[in-house]
């Protein structure tokens, strides 16, 4: 069997995954709302 309490104290998060959130909250990202605001104040 895992021991999860062990394996939780060794664990070490990737390094990508910091570079992934990083460039993720730099983002301007569009949602479904903001296209639809856009199309309704285009009408």
């Amino acid at each position: 069997m895992l021991d999860f309490e062990e394996e939780l104290k060794n664990f070490q998060p990737s390094m990508e995954i910091g570079n992934v959130e990083d460039a993720i909250g730099r983002e301007d990202l569009t949602d479904m709302t903001d296209l639809m605001m856009e199309l309704l104040n285009n009408k």
